[in-house]
């Protein structure tokens, strides 16, 4: 029996005592890292939500076991956020449905979920109306009634194991209707612990055809958005499930087996979660290293073709930085490229690379 076919679904408890010392943990680091973020000034904010929202889409369809160009993602989300950033190139069509139903989900968080928005997401993660090589419903619920029951199977054909068997699909309207009603309306319950019930029960009604976790994903992303009341995004939850994955479906296949006491799931979800939030200073690592970069070196004197280029070696530059390359990127003169650089090793804020003559090239110090 799954925990839908239980008499009191979906009367969901815990036991808040055992979830309290974990998410009073996760509230301050939350605090701290909107604090610190807040701190960097709007064009690194934007930077690190961008690199953030990038990590959030490719690690959600990974878990899925489909690959993203990581390039197309990046491009997708700067353009649809307005960022005027160097290297932008085309995306997919399927690369531009999830993101679009991510940034749906993060910078829409105040709005209400209803059925046409999720019909919206699902649309756009099946533009062609099909899943591999099979045609599913798109942008309605999923219709069973004639069919095998909806199930989530792993293994070869002919030796399949069952993980998970789904609400008949005659039963999906009324149970949307109560999960938009909570999820919509309540507002009695502390706004992490709701994103970790809001993803399980979703998830187990399984609404859809096909593209149910990234979608159930996606709304406890809008529902942590709603917690940090801001569209920024400085964490990736889906990261960290990602680097879980086979945990995250064991949790999954024994609470949807279990009782509708979830504090095992909650208290797995909090601590992935806060995991999460621990690995944002891995993740923006070049991001946070640019913002104490220029903390440092907030009072120096610098032109902009300097402040270009050391951006540039801040995110990473590719091969050698030499006088040629300067004077290329800069727009300016290989005699002013060289006056450049030469000011900056002067104020210690560059140095010679090994080598010399005509292989000259230059690095930040460190």
């Amino acid at each position: 029996m799954y925990i839908h076919q239980l008499n009191n679904w979906p009367e969901f408890t815990w036991d808040q005592a055992k979830i309290a010392d974990l998410l009073a943990s996760i509230r301050y680091k939350q605090g701290k890292l909107l604090g610190r973020m807040e701190s960097l000034g709007f064009a690194l904010q934007a930077e690190a939500t961008l690199k953030t929202l990038t990590l959030d889409v490719i690690k959600s369809s990974e878990i899925e076991g489909e690959l993203l160009n990581v390039d197309q993602v990046r491009s997708s989300i700067a353009r649809r956020l307005g960022m005027d950033i160097a290297g932008l190139i085309p995306a997919d069509r399927n690369v531009e449905g999830v993101v679009e139903m991510m940034l749906d989900a993060t910078q829409n968080y105040l709005l209400p979920l209803t059925d046409q928005r999720l019909f919206g997401w699902h649309a756009s993660l099946f533009p062609t109306g099909y899943s591999g090589m099979y045609k599913i419903i798109v942008g309605n619920w999923r219709d069973n009634t004639k069919n095998d029951p909806m199930q989530v199977v792993s293994g070869p054909m002919g030796r399949e194991k069952i993980h998970y068997e789904a609400p008949g699909s005659e039963l999906l309207q009324h149970e949307m209707k109560q999960f938009f009603e909570w999820f919509n309306n309540n507002n009695t319950i502390d706004a992490v612990i709701k994103a970790a019930i809001a993803h399980l029960w979703f998830v187990t009604i399984h609404p859809f055809g096909d593209g149910n976790g990234r979608i159930a994903r996606a709304i406890a992303d809008m529902q942590l958005a709603r917690t940090d009341n801001t569209s920024q995004r400085f964490y990736s939850m889906s990261a960290q499930i990602r680097k879980e994955r086979n945990a995250y479906y064991d949790i999954l296949e024994s609470t949807q087996k279990g009782s509708l006491d979830i504090t095992e799931w909650i208290y797995w979800f909090l601590g992935c979660l806060d995991r999460a939030i621990d690995a944002t200073t891995e993740n923006l690592s070049t991001i946070l290293q640019k913002a104490k970069f220029w903390d440092k070196y907030a009072s120096t004197p610098l032109n902009p073709r300097q402040i270009l280029m050391l951006n540039k070696l801040l995110d990473g530059f590719n091969g050698k930085l030499n006088t040629s390359k300067w004077a290329k990127i800069a727009k300016t003169s290989q005699d002013t490229a060289l006056r450049d650089i030469q000011d900056l090793m002067e104020k210690g804020i560059l140095i010679k690379e090994e080598g010399g003559g005509r292989s000259t090239s230059y690095k930040l110090p460190g």
